[in-house]
């Protein structure tokens, strides 16, 4: 079972149980702060991704990192430390995020670009978008600027990178393919 499907498991999992428990809103709170803290530091990332730091250690950290999250979310990284899974945890954040948007009838479309886009251009894009989805969505935009120009759009589990720095890993490919 690869990485995706797993964290999907989980995260149905966990909304489930945030449902019946009526605090599905209180658990994307912190999986928004777990997706956030996690993007933001490669020393975590690298952390979670390793093999040889012990799953105690992990779990620890995670603890001290978000000492009031909520018991659900608790159970959450106890169970993926338990099971070996830990490095899923952003997977599993982001899934979440999404289903229990997906449950509001909200679907967000994740745009990164270089620099902020306009308010026209923001306008252009969430027509287009909700013309493909069929539903409301709300736009995020998130900047970075290792992608050079262009943008990634990402909608649920669907991406499209239209970015300048995957242009150019294709052409980097494209050219020591052909030497």
């Amino acid at each position: 079972m690869n990485h995706s499907r797993a964290a999907s498991r989980y995260a149905k999992a966990v909304l489930d149980l945030a449902i019946e428990n009526e605090s599905s809103e209180g658990v994307e709170h912190d999986m928004r702060a777990i997706l956030e803290t996690i993007a933001g530091s490669s020393e975590l990332r690298g952390m979670l991704a390793s093999p040889i730091v012990k799953g105690e250690i992990k779990k620890k950290t995670i603890e001290a990192i978000f000492p009031k999250h909520h018991k659900i979310t608790k159970g959450l990284v106890n169970l993926l430390v338990d099971n070996r899974r830990i490095s899923m945890l952003n997977e599993v954040a982001l899934k979440y995020i999404i289903l229990n948007e997906q449950i509001k009838g909200q679907n967000v479309a994740y745009v990164t670009t270089a620099v902020p886009i306009s308010a026209k251009l923001e306008e252009q894009l969430l027509k287009k978008v909700e013309g493909l989805t069929g539903n409301k969505v709300t736009l995020e935009n998130k900047i970075d600027e290792t992608i050079i120009g262009g943008f990634v759009l990402r909608i649920g589990d669907l991406q499209y990178d239209a970015s300048i720095a995957n242009k150019m890993n294709n052409l980097k490919r494209e050219f020591t393919k052909s030497v």
